[in-house]
């Protein structure tokens, strides 16, 4: 991609979006800066404290490897005794992976939204739901997909998650809070499939569309 871009061949995403997307930690850097609301964020490298984690985030507490999609590399820690555990146990693979541990928001577990956004504008929005009990709602694990509505607010904030990682295709993950909704992450190479089965949208329409309006706009 970096050498397509030197030639000023047009590409989406671009390297730097892929590239900020892909690292959770600095994504979620990028949404504090630009006061996109996220859920609370530190990075561990074992041996760690729990009570660190304990004071900074809370327990459940969810914990991240660095990059990762489809809900792999992503769980649930009850306890600080069960975060033990788990540091232990990862510690044990890879000793020097480093950990991300992200406040838990549990206002409707099993659940989230994802929508879709390309060239800027939001298309629509999916209801994901767990069937197996999961807090992890993901289609491609399982989860179910229904239509949900896209009112202005968010619209307006998965298109400013979006922007912030400078993606002109991305699928935002959203959580529900009592307030509204606050950013889980990003994904620069979102499956649709789902997506267009449960809201009818035509995403692929959509980013061809976008391909083409681009490539004109360059030459």
């Amino acid at each position: 991609l970096r050498h397509l871009e030197q030639l000023g061949v047009p590409v989406i995403n671009s390297s730097w979006s892929i590239e900020a997307t892909k690292d959770k930690l600095y994504a979620a850097q990028v949404f504090a800066q630009k006061g996109i609301d996220t859920p609370k964020t530190i990075l561990v490298k074992s041996p760690v404290s729990p009570s660190l984690v304990q004071r900074e985030i809370g327990f459940p507490a969810v914990v991240k490897i660095m990059a990762g999609s489809y809900g792999k590399g992503v769980y649930k820690v009850e306890s600080r005794s069960e975060f033990q555990d788990f540091i232990e146990f990862a510690h044990g693979i890879k000793s020097d992976e480093a950990i991300i541990v992200q406040e838990y928001v549990g206002h409707r577990p099993g659940e989230d939204l994802r929508v879709f956004v390309v060239g800027g504008q939001a298309l629509g929005a999916m209801r994901r739901k767990s069937r197996d009990g999961s807090f992890k709602a993901n289609i491609t694990r399982g989860g179910e997909g229904e239509a949900y509505p896209l009112t202005k607010d968010l619209a307006a904030l998965a298109e400013r998650a979006a922007d912030a990682l400078g993606l002109d295709v991305a699928g935002v993950d959203l959580l529900f809070t009592e307030q509204g909704f606050t950013v889980c992450e990003c994904n620069s190479a979102p499956g649709f499939e789902g997506f267009e089965r449960a809201t009818g949208i035509d995403v692929a329409g959509a980013i061809i569309d976008y391909a083409r309006s681009r490539v004109i706009s360059a030459k």
